[in-house]
């Protein structure tokens, strides 16, 4: 299934300077592996934001669930999540 999922950062002001690269080097990691391996399709920023939009192709529900509960800064993010389907008036053969 593939998701559309809006992320935005809300890291707190008072947060140690060392703390949030730490989170931030952890994160680039998983989301360059989930990358790799197809389950994090597309990752783009919102200009002016600490903000992102992507792409999930993953199983089902539970299995984005759990993928967005195991990054770094999840605590820190507001995230909302839209389930997609192929438009019939797509030229695309797939949904690449």
């Amino acid at each position: 299934m593939l998701f559309h999922v809006h992320m935005t950062v809300q890291l707190p002001h008072d947060m140690p300077a060392d703390t949030a690269a730490q989170l931030k080097a952890d994160e680039k990691a998983l989301a360059q592996s989930l990358q790799q391996s197809g389950k994090w399709r597309h990752l783009w920023r919102i200009a002016g934001a600490y903000e992102n939009i992507s792409i999930f192709d993953v199983a089902d529900n539970t299995e984005l669930h759990d993928l967005l509960m195991q990054l770094p800064l999840y605590p820190y993010m507001k995230v909302e999540v839209r389930p997609l389907c192929r438009h019939p008036s797509s030229i695309h053969e797939d949904d690449r």
